[in-house]
């Protein structure tokens, strides 16, 4: 994924401003739940995505390099990873790894290393 994994790509449809708070987010293998919140800081852009009942609400952190595609029409965000990548993800809570640097180092790692 390499050093672009923070920043949404140029064309994944990303307008910056454009409020993603609900949308679908689809994995190549399907339905994965909502986006509860996202950002567009400045090489920390992500998602935080609720699973909901699909994994007993487990919400994660999608860095923004993973979107494919966002379709503000249909309200549905695609991401270049699978449900089960999703599912192994690391664990996010709100408040508590917000700024956590090292929960987002193994964000990172976790998504850079996922081929093996």
């Amino acid at each position: 994924m390499g050093s672009d994994m923070w920043g949404y790509s140029g064309t994944s449809g990303h307008v910056p401003g454009t409020e993603l708070i609900g949308y679908a987010v689809e994995a190549t293998d399907g339905s994965i739940g909502k986006v509860d919140r996202h950002t567009e800081d400045v090489g920390r852009s992500y998602l935080v995505v609720d699973t909901g009942p699909w994994i007993l609400g487990h919400k994660v952190l999608l860095p923004a390099g993973l979107v494919e595609r966002v379709d503000n029409e249909n309200r549905t965000v695609r991401v270049s990873c699978t449900k089960e990548w999703v599912r192994a993800s690391p664990d996010f809570a709100r408040g508590q790894h917000d700024d956590d640097i090292a929960h987002l180092r193994l964000v990172e790692q976790y998504y850079a290393n996922r081929h093996m």
